[in-house]
């Protein structure tokens, strides 16, 4: 088991720790409501540093990435950030993925922790460009400062203007004493905030000036399992879950990362699923009636036929109802449309609705 940077500050924290992608993590703090609305409504800091990065570089390296990712990366200008997937030969998705333009004909890759050693395999396998490759999974931290006050908090921290970073843009300079930090307006929760990557001997001084700069506002550490409700109430896909090897990126609602203006990885065989329409869908969906709908419960009609099933489900500490997403055949994926979900011995009536499930 692989500890990040920071799991002895966790320790010391009483986080519960928990084995997750082979590495040592805090799940919870005080709780996964609080912890989640702290991130809703003030600001939290998660340790992320479990997540993979790649650097790209060199005069074939936009080629090569062109090449393994749906998203058209050409469109990236320095400074810009970009959500995309890499589609395998079989219509599904190896992993999915940010790309973050650092310099000319450098790129960083920054991709599930479970998945780093598929995804580093995969795209060295595609790599006949010449495109040199570097894994700096090891080598770097990520901390996720998230909520509605993490840039007032923040500022004190760096030089830049927070405020002026725009969704999916990142700057790279001093933050928290440190030079040469990434400071990237991306995050998982919906709720704003910055991701900031730092080399791990640099990561606890840049955790305890965001813990003394963020005091008055409420600061807090957050687990895992916040950010999975945070992101199930955007209705994020996270991978394992709602998107694998076997879920297109056409079916699992991914057709806007997925760019048919050049040639990629079964890029014919997606384009031809886009035209057709794709057989089943990634459905969004609210429990009429109390319970929490869990990952793997049945998706049942009106008849109890087994129509599909729950991929990520939970009770939505901001909405205090059951959510959840799961698959089900196009023709019962309209908005508005009547399911069930199968939990226990009971068929429990949901409906299916418009992403997000959290509007803020």
């Amino acid at each position: 088991m692989k500890n990040t940077a920071l799991s002895a500050t966790h320790e010391a924290l009483g986080a519960k720790m928990v084995p997750f992608a082979g590495f040592n993590m805090p799940v919870q703090y005080e709780g996964v409501n609080a912890e989640h609305e702290t991130v809703r409504n003030s600001v939290g800091v998660f340790d992320v540093s479990h997540m993979g990065e790649f650097l790209i570089e060199g005069e074939q390296a936009l080629d090569l990435i062109q090449k393994v990712s749906s998203n058209d990366a050409s469109k990236l200008t320095v400074g810009k950030a970009q959500y995309s997937c890499l589609p395998n030969d079989n219509g599904g998705i190896v992993d999915d993925l940010i790309i973050y333009k650092i310099k000319e004909q450098t790129y960083l890759l920054v991709v599930n922790a479970s998945n780093i050693e598929k995804d580093w395999n995969w795209i060295q396998s595609k790599n006949d460009v010449g495109a040199t490759m570097r894994n700096l999974s090891d080598d770097y931290s990520l901390l996720a400062i998230q909520g509605p006050k993490a840039i007032e908090a923040m500022q004190p921290l760096t030089g830049h203007d927070l405020s002026a970073i725009k969704f999916y843009n990142f700057e790279v300079g001093d933050f928290a004493g440190i030079d040469n930090v990434i400071i990237s307006a991306t995050g998982y929760t919906g709720s704003g905030g910055f991701e900031i990557y730092c080399k791990n001997d640099e990561v606890k001084q840049v955790w305890d000036k965001v813990f003394e700069a963020g005091a008055d506002f409420g600061i807090k550490p957050i687990g895992l399992a916040a950010r999975d409700t945070l992101r199930l109430e955007m209705g994020y896909c996270l991978y394992g879950n709602d998107i694998n090897d076997t879920t297109s990126p056409i079916e699992a609602g991914l057709g806007w990362i997925t760019k048919f203006t050049k040639d990629f990885t079964n890029s014919e065989a997606l384009e031809e699923e886009k035209r057709r329409g794709p057989k089943r869908k990634l459905i969004a969906f609210e429990l009429d009636e109390r319970g929490i709908p869990r990952q793997g419960y049945d998706i049942v009609d009106a008849n109890g036929n087994k129509i599909g099933e729950v991929t990520s489900g939970t009770m939505s500490p901001s909405l205090n109802k059951g959510i959840g997403l799961g698959y089900v055949p196009t023709t019962l994926a309209g908005v508005d449309s009547k399911i069930n979900i199968q939990i226990r011995k009971n068929a429990v009536p949901a409906t299916v609705v418009k992403l997000p499930f959290y509007k803020g």
